[in-house]
């Protein structure tokens, strides 16, 4: 079995691999039953990340951030 990397397996299936790399995936799932899990592990965790609500963050995690890039971006003499 080919060793892919759950990063490899995720660009897959965002269709971002390129055509070497999808073909050797495409091999190597017809192979491994080990591998077809892991991938639909991974489309699982895509598909409910993307119905997940979205939020927006509270004003007091803004103001937070905004606090940070404000110290971070002080020029030091």
């Amino acid at each position: 079995m080919s060793d892919f990397t759950p990063e490899d397996l995720i660009l897959y299936l965002y269709g971002e691999t390129d055509n070497e790399k999808t073909a050797r995936i495409k091999a190597a799932l017809d192979c491994s039953w080990a591998l077809r899990e892991k991938l639909s592990v991974l489309k699982t965790s895509m598909d409910r990340l993307d119905k997940a609500p979205l939020q927006s963050p509270s004003a007091a995690v803004l103001d937070n951030i905004l606090a940070y890039a404000r110290a971070k971006s002080k020029v030091v003499p």
